[in-house]
């Protein structure tokens, strides 16, 4: 009967199908339904089109809001909505904080020796590093982005000839009293002045390479203290 019903229908049909889109052909379905309706005085209940169009309905896509996302794991840098922002410390309290960090320079003998013996072309190796070092921690929040631009009370870079392995040993250590952690100036110094000591040497050899850049301990904050344990 239906079939019937939707042969007599079809050619007085003013709406055609002529979208690929799921959300039209339910449309389409629903506004010939509804012109059957008004010809047979009953809408097509059981009938194959109307079952079509649940399909498509139930098809639909869901749109997942994305308001109020936070970092499930707690980083401070990620805001609201997953962006990257720079932390408000003005809640904070002031108090002494301070870091150490450390990395290697792994030179090989014969630029050891050179260094050692301060021949390297472009001069005092260790001393340049040193004050490379120092200047890198007063830049951190200028190189990494969402560092706060902070007073340092104090830097030390400290490098040290390692004949065991024929490297540089560097450790760094940064101090300021304020509202966050002085740990990215301490790492920012050791890198620096690991890369310095690369650029001094590398007409010498290309096969220089730094590593170990960490964290070994800091001071103060709402942390506490903390200590890399070997």
């Amino acid at each position: 009967m239906f079939l019937r019903r939707l042969a007599v229908a079809l050619p007085h049909s003013r709406r055609f199908f002529s979208s690929n889109s799921n959300h039209d052909l339910a449309s389409a379905i629903d506004a010939l339904n509804k012109e059957m309706e008004s010809v047979f005085g009953e809408p097509p209940s059981d009938g194959p089109a109307s079952s079509v169009s649940n399909e498509y309905k139930a098809e639909e896509p869901q749109f997942v809001s994305h308001k109020g996302f936070e970092s499930k794991i707690g980083l401070t840098h990620i805001g609201s909505m997953g962006e990257a922002q720079m932390v408000d410390v003005s809640p904070k309290e002031s108090s002494k904080r301070t870091a150490i960090s450390s990395c290697k320079v792994i030179l090989g003998k014969k630029v050891f020796d050179l260094v050692l013996a301060n021949q390297i072309a472009k001069g005092d190796v260790l001393s340049v590093a040193k004050i490379a070092g120092i200047i890198g921690a007063k830049k951190t929040s200028s190189l990494i982005p969402l560092c706060h631009n902070i007073t340092l009370t104090h830097v030390r870079v400290d490098l040290t000839l390692n004949p065991e392995d024929f490297s540089v040993d560097i450790e760094g250590e940064a101090a300021s009293t304020g509202k966050t952690g002085v740990e990215m100036e301490a790492m920012t110094a050791v890198t620096i002045a690991g890369l310095t000591v690369y650029d001094m040497c590398k007409a010498a050899s290309k096969d220089i390479h730094i590593t170990d850049i960490r964290l070994e301990r800091k001071t103060g904050g709402k942390s506490g203290d903390w200590s890399r344990e070997e």
